[in-house]
């Protein structure tokens, strides 16, 4: 297997804004490099503009920064016309638009401070890290890529001890929805092959818990939901490959805290007052009432057996991790 190559992020950016300054340099050698990429009817272009999107594209090779500075270019021709054309037409005045650049203004604004808490927390220690490792084995040492089948039904709670009496006697998913059809239960369901990283931190204990062809019912706003196993296959990870994860999360989950914990002395340390219909919030809904196993993504209709699980990659992938353990 080939192996894959990482560059710094610094290096990666010098290549890249090397590249685009190449491009817009003129053609006279004498000449200094031109700061501007294109010239759209009487605005510019500049090459700060193109340097500012390739550096938000991740997985960006150096080798690959010339191409990809030219097609960020044209895009960003297309969205001046279009500026441009907009604001000929005064919609750059609509009460409308004027409230959305208002409101990315103020989330930037307030991101630009929530990163700027974040960015004294310190990485965790190697110690912190072994420890997370070990209490959570279905991340990483029992590791597994799951194959399940996910039924949504509607139902009353009179309803719940037949269906998971049914449910026990079926010998098969499939045969479990052809009696939800039979009596008219309305039910939707979906498919997926999923490795543990890539499921809700929150179910992944209850899930790991399984063999294969095990169900698990939980309680849903409009009835239940049925979580079959169809199968399972061992993929463990060791705690070198999964270091660079574990220390995303927790460095993360840090930054959460603190940015929390600012927020609410910004809270008590200001005057808030609610109005109107607003003067009486309403009590936060109790968590507790959430279902234990959380919803999959919808892939497919369940209809048959589950396909065979997909080859999933043989290392762990930091980024899918980091979404597994609720990192956005």
């Amino acid at each position: 297997m080939a192996k894959r190559l990482f560059y710094p992020r610094a290096s990666l950016v010098a290549a890249v804004a090397a590249a685009v300054l190449l491009a817009a340099c003129g053609g006279d050698k004498g000449d200094k490099a031109s700061q501007t990429a294109a010239k759209v009817n009487k605005e510019e272009i500049t090459v700060h503009q193109i340097n500012f999107v390739l550096q938000r594209q991740p997985g960006l090779k150096p080798e690959q920064a010339e191409a990809a500075s030219r097609q960020v270019l044209e895009r960003l021709i297309d969205q001046e016309l279009a500026v441009q054309k907009a604001q000929e037409q005064k919609l750059d005045r609509d009460p409308r638009v004027v409230q959305q650049i208002e409101a990315a203004k103020r989330e930037i604004i307030a991101r630009a401070y929530v990163d700027r808490i974040g960015e004294g927390v310190a990485k965790p220690s190697n110690e912190e890290i072994a420890k997370y490792y070990v209490e959570k084995p279905a991340l990483f040492k029992d590791r597994r890529i799951y194959s399940l089948q996910e039924l949504q039904i509607e139902a009353k709670p009179e309803q719940f001890d037949t269906l998971r009496a049914k449910l026990s006697a079926a010998k098969s998913l499939t045969e479990f929805a052809d009696f939800l059809k039979a009596n008219d239960f309305r039910f939707s369901g979906n498919q997926a092959v999923r490795s543990a990283e890539q499921l809700p931190l929150a179910s992944l204990d209850a899930i790991s818990k399984m063999k294969d062809g095990d169900s698990v019912v939980s309680a849903s706003p409009n009835g239940m939901t049925v979580l079959f196993l169809v199968g399972s296959r061992s993929q463990p990870v060791d705690e070198t490959r999964a270091r660079p994860a574990i220390e995303a999360f927790l460095v993360n989950q840090r930054k959460a805290e603190v940015v929390q914990k600012d927020l609410k002395a910004l809270r008590e340390g200001s005057k808030i007052e609610y109005v109107g219909k607003f003067a009486q919030p309403a009590a936060a809904a109790d968590a507790a009432s959430a279902p234990a196993i959380q919803p999959l993504p919808a892939t497919s209709e369940v209809a048959t057996p589950a396909a065979a699980p997909a080859p999933a990659a043989s290392g762990l992938d930091p980024a899918s991790i980091s979404k597994g353990m609720g990192l956005k």
